[in-house]
Protein backbone atom coordinates (compact mmCIF):
# COMPACT_ATOMS: atom_id res chain seq x y z
CA UNK A 1 0.00 0.00 0.00
CA UNK A 2 2.67 2.65 0.80
CA UNK A 3 4.13 2.38 -2.72
CA UNK A 4 0.69 2.68 -4.31
CA UNK A 5 -0.08 5.67 -2.11
CA UNK A 6 3.18 7.33 -3.19
CA UNK A 7 2.21 6.90 -6.86
CA UNK A 8 -1.28 8.25 -6.16
CA UNK A 9 0.27 11.22 -4.36
CA UNK A 10 2.56 11.92 -7.30
CA UNK A 11 -0.37 11.68 -9.74
CA UNK A 12 -2.39 14.20 -7.72
CA UNK A 13 0.50 16.66 -7.56
CA UNK A 14 1.88 16.33 -11.09
CA UNK A 15 -1.01 15.21 -13.27
CA UNK A 16 -3.95 16.80 -11.46
CA UNK A 17 -2.16 19.85 -10.10
CA UNK A 18 -3.74 19.62 -6.65
CA UNK A 19 -2.30 21.68 -3.80
CA UNK A 20 -0.03 19.91 -1.27
CA UNK A 21 -2.67 20.32 1.46
CA UNK A 22 -5.37 18.72 -0.70
CA UNK A 23 -3.03 15.87 -1.62
CA UNK A 24 -2.20 15.30 2.04
CA UNK A 25 -5.90 15.22 2.91
CA UNK A 26 -6.77 12.78 0.07
CA UNK A 27 -3.93 10.40 0.96
CA UNK A 28 -4.96 10.48 4.61
CA UNK A 29 -8.53 9.51 3.69
CA UNK A 30 -7.34 6.64 1.51
CA UNK A 31 -5.03 5.43 4.30
CA UNK A 32 -7.99 5.49 6.68
CA UNK A 33 -9.86 3.07 4.42
CA UNK A 34 -6.91 0.65 4.31
CA UNK A 35 -6.45 0.85 8.08
CA UNK A 36 -10.15 0.03 8.55
CA UNK A 37 -9.92 -2.98 6.22
CA UNK A 38 -6.85 -4.31 8.06
CA UNK A 39 -8.60 -3.99 11.39
CA UNK A 40 -11.53 -6.00 10.00
CA UNK A 41 -9.45 -9.16 9.47
CA UNK A 42 -7.96 -8.01 6.22
CA UNK A 43 -11.09 -7.23 4.22
CA UNK A 44 -10.46 -6.21 0.63
CA UNK A 45 -10.64 -2.39 0.58
CA UNK A 46 -11.55 -2.45 -3.10
CA UNK A 47 -14.80 -4.36 -2.54
CA UNK A 48 -18.11 -2.50 -2.41
CA UNK A 49 -19.13 -4.39 0.75
CA UNK A 50 -16.00 -3.19 2.55
CA UNK A 51 -16.63 0.36 1.41
CA UNK A 52 -20.20 0.27 2.67
CA UNK A 53 -18.98 -0.95 6.06
CA UNK A 54 -16.29 1.75 6.11
CA UNK A 55 -18.75 4.51 5.25
CA UNK A 56 -21.14 3.21 7.88
CA UNK A 57 -18.37 3.45 10.48
CA UNK A 58 -17.84 7.11 9.60
CA UNK A 59 -21.39 8.19 10.39
CA UNK A 60 -21.82 9.39 13.94
CA UNK A 61 -18.13 10.22 14.27
CA UNK A 62 -18.02 12.64 11.33
CA UNK A 63 -20.27 15.33 9.94
CA UNK A 64 -22.06 14.74 6.64
CA UNK A 65 -19.65 17.21 5.01
CA UNK A 66 -16.63 15.25 6.31
CA UNK A 67 -18.06 11.96 5.03
CA UNK A 68 -18.73 13.56 1.64
CA UNK A 69 -15.16 14.85 1.53
CA UNK A 70 -13.73 11.40 2.31
CA UNK A 71 -15.92 9.86 -0.38
CA UNK A 72 -14.66 12.45 -2.85
CA UNK A 73 -11.07 11.47 -2.01
CA UNK A 74 -11.88 7.78 -2.49
CA UNK A 75 -13.63 8.45 -5.80
CA UNK A 76 -10.50 10.23 -7.01
CA UNK A 77 -8.36 7.33 -5.80
CA UNK A 78 -10.48 4.77 -7.65
CA UNK A 79 -10.43 6.95 -10.77
CA UNK A 80 -6.64 6.79 -10.60
CA UNK A 81 -6.74 2.98 -10.22
CA UNK A 82 -9.02 2.75 -13.27
CA UNK A 83 -6.65 4.90 -15.33
CA UNK A 84 -3.75 2.68 -14.24
CA UNK A 85 -5.78 -0.47 -15.07
CA UNK A 86 -5.43 -1.73 -11.49
CA UNK A 87 -9.20 -2.27 -11.18
CA UNK A 88 -11.90 -3.05 -13.75
CA UNK A 89 -14.76 -1.08 -12.23
CA UNK A 90 -15.28 1.61 -9.61
CA UNK A 91 -16.33 -0.08 -6.33
CA UNK A 92 -18.00 3.18 -5.22
CA UNK A 93 -20.40 3.06 -8.15
CA UNK A 94 -23.94 3.14 -6.79
CA UNK A 95 -22.92 4.54 -3.39
CA UNK A 96 -24.41 8.02 -3.00
CA UNK A 97 -22.98 10.92 -1.04
CA UNK A 98 -24.75 11.86 2.19
CA UNK A 99 -27.26 14.67 1.89
CA UNK A 100 -25.67 17.97 2.84
CA UNK A 101 -27.48 20.85 4.48
CA UNK A 102 -27.23 23.83 2.17
CA UNK A 103 -26.01 26.81 4.14
CA UNK A 104 -26.31 30.47 3.37
CA UNK A 105 -22.78 31.89 3.41
CA UNK A 106 -22.02 34.61 5.95
CA UNK A 107 -21.10 37.99 4.54
CA UNK A 108 -20.55 41.57 5.64
CA UNK A 109 -22.61 44.59 4.73
CA UNK A 110 -20.96 47.21 2.53
CA UNK A 111 -20.60 49.51 5.55
CA UNK A 112 -18.94 46.73 7.56
CA UNK A 113 -16.48 46.06 4.75
CA UNK A 114 -15.54 49.74 4.59
CA UNK A 115 -15.03 49.81 8.36
CA UNK A 116 -12.84 46.71 8.11
CA UNK A 117 -10.72 48.18 5.30
CA UNK A 118 -10.19 51.37 7.33
CA UNK A 119 -9.23 49.51 10.53
CA UNK A 120 -5.41 49.36 9.98
CA UNK A 121 -3.81 52.55 11.33
CA UNK A 122 -0.61 54.07 12.71
CA UNK A 123 -0.40 51.67 15.63
CA UNK A 124 0.11 48.73 13.24
CA UNK A 125 3.61 47.96 11.94
CA UNK A 126 2.15 46.41 8.80
CA UNK A 127 -0.85 48.67 8.31
CA UNK A 128 -0.18 49.27 4.60
CA UNK A 129 0.40 45.58 3.91
CA UNK A 130 -2.67 44.49 5.87
CA UNK A 131 -4.88 47.03 4.15
CA UNK A 132 -3.57 45.90 0.76
CA UNK A 133 -4.31 42.27 1.70
CA UNK A 134 -7.92 43.05 2.61
CA UNK A 135 -8.47 45.41 -0.33
CA UNK A 136 -7.24 42.77 -2.78
CA UNK A 137 -9.35 40.02 -1.20
CA UNK A 138 -12.51 42.12 -1.37
CA UNK A 139 -11.73 43.52 -4.83
CA UNK A 140 -11.18 40.11 -6.42
CA UNK A 141 -13.05 37.57 -4.28
CA UNK A 142 -10.03 35.28 -4.40
CA UNK A 143 -9.51 32.55 -1.82
CA UNK A 144 -6.94 33.18 0.92
CA UNK A 145 -4.82 30.32 -0.45
CA UNK A 146 -4.84 32.02 -3.85
CA UNK A 147 -3.86 35.34 -2.27
CA UNK A 148 -0.81 34.07 -0.36
CA UNK A 149 0.53 32.29 -3.44
CA UNK A 150 0.05 35.39 -5.58
CA UNK A 151 3.31 36.79 -6.97
CA UNK A 152 4.22 40.36 -7.81
CA UNK A 153 4.45 39.38 -11.47
CA UNK A 154 0.79 38.28 -11.45
CA UNK A 155 -0.31 41.92 -11.18
CA UNK A 156 -0.80 44.08 -14.26
CA UNK A 157 -1.33 47.66 -13.15
CA UNK A 158 -1.77 48.90 -16.73
CA UNK A 159 -4.91 46.83 -17.20
CA UNK A 160 -5.87 46.56 -13.51
CA UNK A 161 -5.91 42.76 -13.74
CA UNK A 162 -4.42 40.01 -11.58
CA UNK A 163 -3.73 36.43 -12.61
CA UNK A 164 -5.16 34.08 -9.98
CA UNK A 165 -4.08 30.44 -9.79
CA UNK A 166 -6.91 28.43 -8.29
CA UNK A 167 -7.70 24.82 -7.53
CA UNK A 168 -6.05 22.33 -9.85
CA UNK A 169 -3.69 25.11 -11.01
CA UNK A 170 -6.46 26.60 -13.12
CA UNK A 171 -5.77 30.24 -13.91
CA UNK A 172 -8.25 33.06 -14.23
CA UNK A 173 -7.88 36.80 -14.78
CA UNK A 174 -9.72 39.08 -12.35
CA UNK A 175 -9.89 42.91 -12.21
CA UNK A 176 -8.76 44.46 -8.92
CA UNK A 177 -9.78 48.10 -9.19
CA UNK A 178 -8.32 51.46 -8.17
CA UNK A 179 -8.66 51.17 -4.38
CA UNK A 180 -6.70 47.91 -4.27
CA UNK A 181 -4.08 49.31 -6.67
CA UNK A 182 -3.54 52.36 -4.45
CA UNK A 183 -3.28 50.20 -1.33
CA UNK A 184 -0.71 47.96 -3.03
CA UNK A 185 1.43 50.95 -4.06
CA UNK A 186 1.39 52.21 -0.45
CA UNK A 187 2.61 48.78 0.67
CA UNK A 188 5.40 48.32 -1.90
CA UNK A 189 8.06 50.49 -0.14
CA UNK A 190 7.70 48.33 2.98
CA UNK A 191 7.89 45.20 0.84
CA UNK A 192 11.20 46.39 -0.63
CA UNK A 193 12.49 47.15 2.87
CA UNK A 194 11.61 43.61 4.03
CA UNK A 195 13.54 42.14 1.10
CA UNK A 196 16.61 44.31 1.81
CA UNK A 197 16.54 43.45 5.52
CA UNK A 198 16.43 39.73 4.79
CA UNK A 199 19.39 40.01 2.39
CA UNK A 200 21.36 41.97 5.00
CA UNK A 201 20.73 39.17 7.49
CA UNK A 202 22.32 36.74 5.06
CA UNK A 203 19.11 34.99 3.99
CA UNK A 204 17.48 34.52 0.61
CA UNK A 205 14.28 36.60 0.37
CA UNK A 206 11.19 35.48 -1.52
CA UNK A 207 11.36 38.22 -4.13
CA UNK A 208 8.50 36.82 -6.21
CA UNK A 209 5.96 36.68 -3.36
CA UNK A 210 3.49 39.57 -3.33
CA UNK A 211 2.82 39.62 0.41
CA UNK A 212 5.70 39.16 2.86
CA UNK A 213 5.88 38.70 6.61
CA UNK A 214 8.33 40.38 9.00
CA UNK A 215 11.03 37.83 8.08
CA UNK A 216 10.81 38.62 4.39
CA UNK A 217 9.17 35.31 3.51
CA UNK A 218 5.77 34.59 2.00
CA UNK A 219 2.79 35.44 4.20
CA UNK A 220 0.81 32.35 5.30
CA UNK A 221 -2.93 31.70 5.19
CA UNK A 222 -2.99 31.43 9.00
CA UNK A 223 -1.40 34.88 9.34
CA UNK A 224 -3.98 36.39 6.98
CA UNK A 225 -6.79 34.75 8.96
CA UNK A 226 -5.43 36.15 12.22
CA UNK A 227 -4.97 39.70 10.97
CA UNK A 228 -8.43 39.87 9.39
CA UNK A 229 -10.05 38.54 12.56
CA UNK A 230 -8.16 41.13 14.63
CA UNK A 231 -9.20 44.03 12.39
CA UNK A 232 -12.79 42.76 12.38
CA UNK A 233 -12.86 43.00 16.18
CA UNK A 234 -11.30 46.46 16.07
CA UNK A 235 -13.91 47.61 13.55
CA UNK A 236 -16.65 46.53 15.95
CA UNK A 237 -18.08 43.86 13.67
CA UNK A 238 -20.13 41.49 15.81
CA UNK A 239 -19.25 38.25 13.97
CA UNK A 240 -15.80 36.73 13.49
CA UNK A 241 -14.50 38.03 10.19
CA UNK A 242 -12.62 35.57 7.98
CA UNK A 243 -11.00 35.80 4.54
CA UNK A 244 -13.84 33.62 3.24
CA UNK A 245 -16.37 36.13 4.58
CA UNK A 246 -14.73 38.74 2.33
CA UNK A 247 -15.04 36.34 -0.62
CA UNK A 248 -18.73 35.84 0.21
CA UNK A 249 -19.18 39.60 0.55
CA UNK A 250 -17.56 40.17 -2.84
CA UNK A 251 -19.99 37.78 -4.54
CA UNK A 252 -23.05 38.97 -2.64
CA UNK A 253 -22.41 42.66 -3.26
CA UNK A 254 -21.83 42.05 -6.99
CA UNK A 255 -25.18 40.27 -7.26
CA UNK A 256 -26.89 43.02 -5.27
CA UNK A 257 -25.54 45.56 -7.77
CA UNK A 258 -26.92 43.60 -10.72
CA UNK A 259 -24.04 41.35 -11.83
CA UNK A 260 -25.16 38.15 -13.53
CA UNK A 261 -24.49 34.76 -11.99
CA UNK A 262 -22.22 33.54 -14.82
CA UNK A 263 -19.91 36.53 -14.38
CA UNK A 264 -19.67 35.94 -10.63
CA UNK A 265 -18.96 32.27 -11.31
CA UNK A 266 -16.03 33.19 -13.56
CA UNK A 267 -14.64 35.71 -11.08
CA UNK A 268 -14.82 33.25 -8.19
CA UNK A 269 -13.29 30.42 -10.20
CA UNK A 270 -16.19 28.03 -9.58
CA UNK A 271 -16.27 25.02 -11.90
CA UNK A 272 -20.00 24.48 -11.41
CA UNK A 273 -22.66 27.16 -11.54
CA UNK A 274 -24.52 25.35 -8.75
CA UNK A 275 -21.69 26.30 -6.37
CA UNK A 276 -22.25 29.96 -7.18
CA UNK A 277 -26.03 29.70 -6.90
CA UNK A 278 -25.89 29.65 -3.10
CA UNK A 279 -25.28 33.39 -3.29
CA UNK A 280 -28.67 33.88 -4.94
CA UNK A 281 -30.28 32.83 -1.63
CA UNK A 282 -28.44 35.66 0.07
CA UNK A 283 -29.43 38.04 -2.69
CA UNK A 284 -33.09 37.02 -2.48
CA UNK A 285 -33.08 37.69 1.27
CA UNK A 286 -31.66 41.14 0.55
CA UNK A 287 -34.30 41.82 -2.12
CA UNK A 288 -37.07 40.68 0.23
CA UNK A 289 -35.86 43.06 2.95
CA UNK A 290 -35.70 45.95 0.49
CA UNK A 291 -39.19 45.10 -0.77
CA UNK A 292 -40.63 44.94 2.74
CA UNK A 293 -39.04 48.28 3.63
CA UNK A 294 -39.95 50.17 0.45
CA UNK A 295 -43.04 48.75 -1.28
CA UNK A 296 -46.21 50.76 -0.47
CA UNK A 297 -48.33 47.63 -0.09
CA UNK A 298 -45.83 46.10 2.34
CA UNK A 299 -45.77 49.34 4.34
CA UNK A 300 -49.56 49.37 4.38
CA UNK A 301 -49.64 45.79 5.67
CA UNK A 302 -47.25 46.64 8.50
CA UNK A 303 -49.36 49.64 9.48
CA UNK A 304 -52.52 47.47 9.61
CA UNK A 305 -50.72 44.84 11.69
CA UNK A 306 -49.50 47.42 14.21
CA UNK A 307 -52.94 49.07 14.60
Amino acid sequence: MPRLLEKFQSWLLVERGYSPLTVQSYCSDVSELYTFSEQKSGLDPLQTETLRAFIGSLHGKNSAASVARKLSALRTFFRYLLIENRIKKNPLQGIANPKLVRYIPSFLTVDEVFCLLDAPDGRDSFAHRDQAVMELLYATGMRVSELVFCNLGDLDFDTGMVKVTGKGRKERIVPFGTAAAEALHRYFPQRESLIVNRIERGHQPEKEALFLNSRGTRLTTRSVERLISMYGQRAGIQVTVTPHALRHSFATHLLEMGADLRTVQELLGHVSLSTTQKYTHVNMEHLTRVYDQAHPQALNNRQRESS
